[in-house]
């Protein structure tokens, strides 16, 4: 006799269609996961600073705006 619910029995019923049944990625090769869900980890030092995921993200532009601004080129004295 068979028991009930035994993990070796891995025959599928009769009545499924595989044709029919969706394949789903699933964990981390799942893209719904992993859009916009980068996880970033700082170092301590830089976390007591950043504590929030706001104030490194407003960091983060700031340097952008800074890294656009055009360098001015200095003008040599004029020797006399």
């Amino acid at each position: 006799m068979q028991k009930l619910n035994d993990p070796n029995d891995y025959e599928l019923e009769d009545e499924y269609d595989l044709s029919q049944m969706p394949v789903l990625p699933k964990g981390r090769y799942d893209p719904k996961r992993r859009v916009a869900k980068n996880i970033i980890v700082l170092a301590p030092d830089l976390a007591q600073s950043f504590p929030t995921d706001d104030s490194v993200n407003e960091a983060l532009r700031l340097v952008l705006r800074i890294s656009e601004i055009p360098k001015r080129r200095r003008r040599r004295a004029a020797s006399g």
